[in-house]
């Protein structure tokens, strides 16, 4: 096995053993993440390693407790973009002068919409977590239906897809059976794509006061909370921005390892 193969092979692994493990993360935190330990802003120390926050809390605790709702919320709305996406672009893709119109429309028309912008828009009426997987679906489904329907419009002439018509499946079954498999390695690493943006809609709502209130951990607000003391313990505000940094790269890594290995299968 190559250097390459095994890379390919350990790298989604791991990121499903990082959310797996933040999800679990207040089973694993040393101490009561929202309960005051010590004086705010306390340097690291043998008792806390990463020091104290504003309120006296072990940091430690709270970032080890702190991913669970943010990546929670992120593979939600990337999940749920992503289904949509992949939906309409094979429809747009098998059936591109009906649905491959109204798809591309749509898509321009939302398109046209920062995600950003909308996802700030929808959180001032609905939940911070919805809108993040609605800001999501809308500025990211356009975006997977138009890869997926270019990639489709690509492969949709292929002899084991006109064996299939001449066998007698109908275009569901098609689309399911024959034409996602060969596509499997483009939306893998789509994944990738929708689930980073996710996130990152998701931590710039919860640094606006959009997510989870206080005294709950989390990431995002950790870095609210502890920017007024990073003179004083910078670990409290680096502790939550190196996992943010971390789980980004290793989703990135983990989503174009698993399209590599998905599209040398198929």
């Amino acid at each position: 096995m190559t250097r390459r193969s095994r890379w390919d092979t350990v790298t989604p692994v791991v990121a499903l053993a990082v959310v797996a493990l933040a999800m679990l993360g207040r089973h694993l935190a040393p101490h009561d993440p929202e309960q005051p330990l010590t004086m705010p802003w306390s340097t690291p120390s043998a008792r806390l390693p990463l020091g104290a926050d504003a309120l006296g809390r072990d940091v430690l605790s709270r970032v080890v407790a702190g991913g669970a709702h943010l990546l929670g919320v992120a593979l939600a709305a990337a999940v749920t973009a992503l289904l949509i996406g992949v939906t309409l672009g094979l429809l747009a893709g098998w059936w591109p002068t009906r649905a491959g119109r109204v798809v591309h429309w749509l898509g321009d028309l939302l398109l046209a919409v920062p995600a950003l912008i909308l996802a700030l828009v929808l959180a001032v009426a609905l939940p911070g977590a919805t809108a993040v997987v609605v800001a999501s679906v809308l500025s990211g489904a356009p975006l997977t239906a138009r890869v997926v329907a270019a990639q489709c419009v690509a492969v949709r002439d292929s002899g084991y897809l006109h064996a299939a018509v001449e066998r007698g499946e109908r275009g569901p079954a098609i689309l399911v059976r024959e034409l996602l498999p060969a596509l499997s390695g483009l939306v893998a690493a789509d994944a990738g794509l929708r689930l980073i943006t996710a996130l990152q809609l998701a931590t710039t709502l919860a640094v606006l006061g959009f997510g989870p209130q206080p005294p709950n951990p989390d990431w995002a607000l950790m870095l609210s909370e502890n920017l007024p003391g990073a003179a004083l313990n910078p670990a409290a505000l680096l502790a939550p921005a190196v996992p943010l940094a971390l789980c980004a790269l290793l989703f990135a890594a983990a989503a174009r390892a698993a399209g590599r290995r998905l599209e040398g299968v198929t």
